[in-house]
């Protein structure tokens, strides 16, 4: 059994749940999640699709076939989480995807994710990071609204409505395990930044439908369950639950109120933003433990900083 700060690839976990990297950005950055139940499988999240093979290796060494998978769970449609979607479930002859209802559109019809996205990053960068993202068929899209049980060879998966980090994200409980799979509601949780005090963790603005309220309320729908195990995306499996849901709710109001303080829309607030969360983001690393140099925290954060930055940004403009 590996431990919460094991960065292992494909790595076997408690109740038959493996940790799979996509290979995303960079090693031990984007995780798949494999559920195997009684001979069935079941995905959470996929990645790109440049992440598909390591998706399969990980079925064939659980002596696996793509026939025998069932589900395809998306936490929501980003495409770091549901890129390769489309390109996955043709591999999977048997399996349905399971799709909050403001993101199964996206997925049956994915242009204007495509749009949007080669709008920001550029038709060249598209390709090479995420690579053809391509529909899946209406009839093989299953719309998991608040309270939709995916049974997976008898094994309940509960999907829960978790907005905050976007409007159209869920969350998984399997009670197998006492363990949610969370997508991005509840942070990022990098290996880098363990220590001897556990797992460190930082909240994850969207560059559109960042809601600091409903986040929040998230969060706590989660640690309700009284959970032994969070299934981060970004990465991994996480123990004490509670103490990092609290400082995750502690640093989501921090961030908003450096939002407040920040200067008035234009180039230099976005400037400010990104200088205010990397000073507090790396002060939070530093009394953790963390044996980084502030050069090295700084490496391993700039994108999330970046991206809560805008995140904030946009919801500072969406509130007037």
């Amino acid at each position: 059994m590996t431990s919460a700060s094991d960065p292992s690839t494909n790595a076997a976990c408690e109740h038959g749940i493996f940790t799979v990297d996509t290979g995303f950005h960079r090693p031990v950055f984007d995780a798949a999640y494999l559920i195997v139940e009684n001979g069935r499988a079941a995905f959470v999240d996929c990645g790109t699709q440049h992440s598909i093979p390591a998706l399969l290796d990980a079925l064939a060494q659980q002596g696996l076939t793509p026939a025998e998978v069932d589900w395809l769970i998306l936490t929501h449609v980003h495409l770091d989480h549901a890129g390769g979607a489309g390109a996955l479930m043709r591999r999977l002859p048997n399996a349905r995807a399971v799709v909050h209802p403001r993101g199964a559109p996206h997925m049956i019809d994915p242009s204007v994710l495509v749009a949007g996205a080669t709008a920001v990053y550029g038709a060249e960068e598209i390709e090479r990071s995420y690579g053809e993202i391509v529909p899946i068929p209406a009839e093989r899209v299953v719309v998991a609204k608040d309270g939709h049980v995916v049974d997976l060879a008898g094994r309940p998966l509960l999907c829960v409505d978790t907005p905050g980090h976007a409007r159209h994200h869920l969350c998984v409980w399997d009670q197998r395990s006492r363990a949610w799979f969370t997508g991005d509601t509840f942070g990022l949780s990098y290996r880098e930044f363990d220590t001897p005090r556990g797992p460190f963790v930082l909240p994850t603005s969207s560059p559109v439908q960042f809601e600091p309220e409903p986040l929040k309320a998230s969060i706590r729908t989660l640690l309700a369950r009284d959970p032994e195990a969070m299934y981060l995306t970004h990465y991994g499996r996480v123990g004490d639950v509670q103490r990092l849901g609290a400082e995750l709710i502690e640093q989501i109001d921090a961030m908003v109120r450096l939002a407040r303080a920040a200067p008035a829309a234009g180039d230099d607030r976005h400037a400010h933003l990104v200088a205010a969360l990397s000073d507090y983001f790396l002060a939070r690393a530093r009394a953790h433990g963390s044996a980084l140099t502030p050069a090295q925290m700084q490496e391993v954060l700039a994108v999330d900083i970046e991206l809560n930055a805008q995140g904030l940004e946009v919801w500072l403009d969406r509130r007037g």
